[in-house]
């Protein structure tokens, strides 16, 4: 797990180098403009798929939307899936579900896409497209660099649909390894702070509820504390009465319209005694206990690097809690569900 949360600059970077492969696909996406976009995943990829439905309806102005596998695999649904672009987005392209998804909604007429960093996974050959993260063989059970990687491949996908040249991200690898050099010492108070945690909430808005989803994953995995992630509007909607003095806050606030709005939800948690660390390029402008700042970047571009820090988090509280993060009980690299 250090060793590929380590290489993620130098993958980013190559990413960024290899944009017209991905290009081509977002060409043949706008000759055939959708009406309607759906995303299908599981695990860190369903987060990565959160992310691109921001993108997706921000950037894009298209309705998305998650989709449930079971509906397909469980119910046998095959709705008219006509002038629907479908993404699925699969680091391994190893699940069975999101298999039949996408060779369903293919049949139903959806233009399909696989998401993958397996070229020779079964999901590349179902799709009619297909974009390789190109992040190189993941052996943590953990996914860290998958995970940045198609964060990445899914912006440089949608930027190219709207007619973009990846100019926000032109830098992601120097800035992704600023963000691990500069958050080392932050990460190791962090650590301390926080390796005797019984109950951690993360939370944050807009494109960073994804590294929110993706942090309670990590540090459940990893280091087996009960976590739970909140859209911070939804925290503020009852959960918050749960939230005391034995309470760690993980909020991810970077600069820009997500992370201004969690300034009332820090308020809030704060009045209640939670220990609050906020990670993100605003971090130190927001109330905490500590900061771990991120390099400011176009806000749909921060889940790049705001995930970075919370990863070595992860690691760091599992290897201090005598956990053995490449063998987290219970998990195998690939999980295959129907």
């Amino acid at each position: 797990m250090t060793a590929e949360i380590d290489e993620q600059p130098d993958i980013l970077a190559g990413l960024v180098e290899h944009r017209g492969d991905i290009a081509e696909v977002a060409r043949a996406i706008a000759a055939s403009p959708p009406r309607f976009a759906l995303l299908a995943a599981r695990g860190s990829s369903d987060h990565a798929a959160l992310y691109a439905k921001y993108l997706i309806e921000v950037l894009l102005g298209l309705p998305a939307g998650l989709v449930s596998p079971s509906a397909t695999t469980l119910y046998g649904a095959r709705p008219d899936l006509r002038d629907v672009l479908l993404i699925s987005v699969s680091q391994s392209g190893g699940s069975p579900d999101l298999l039949e998804v996408t060779e369903s909604a293919r049949k139903q007429g959806a233009l399909t896409v696989a998401v993958s960093n397996t070229p020779s996974s079964r999901l590349f050959s179902a799709a009619e497209l297909a974009v390789d993260v190109r992040a190189g063989e993941e052996h943590a059970v953990a996914a860290t660099k998958t995970y940045t990687a198609t964060l990445l491949a899914l912006y440089l996908l949608i930027d190219a649909v709207r007619g973009g040249s990846g100019e926000d991200v032109r830098d992601i690898g120097e800035l992704a390894r600023r963000t691990l050099d500069g958050s080392r010492a932050g990460i190791g108070r962090a650590v301390d702070r926080y390796r005797f945690a019984g109950r951690v909430l993360a939370a944050a808005r807009g494109y960073s509820y994804a590294t929110a989803l993706e942090a309670s994953l990590k540090l459940a995995e990893t280091s087996y504390l009960a976590t739970r992630a909140y859209s911070g509007a939804d925290l503020l909607h009852g959960p918050v009465a749960a939230v005391d003095e034995e309470t760690a806050v993980l909020a991810v606030t970077s600069k820009g319209r997500g992370g201004a709005a969690m300034g009332e939800v820090l308020g809030a948690v704060a009045e209640r005694g939670a220990d609050v660390l906020t990670v993100g390029s605003a971090a130190s402008d927001m109330p905490g206990a500590l900061h771990i700042d991120v390099p400011e970047t176009a806000e749909e571009v921060a889940p790049v690097l705001e995930v970075l820090p919370v990863q070595r988090l992860a690691l760091g509280l599992s290897l201090a809690r005598g956990g053995d993060p490449d063998n987290p009980r219970g998990l195998r690299k690939v999980t295959k569900t129907r």
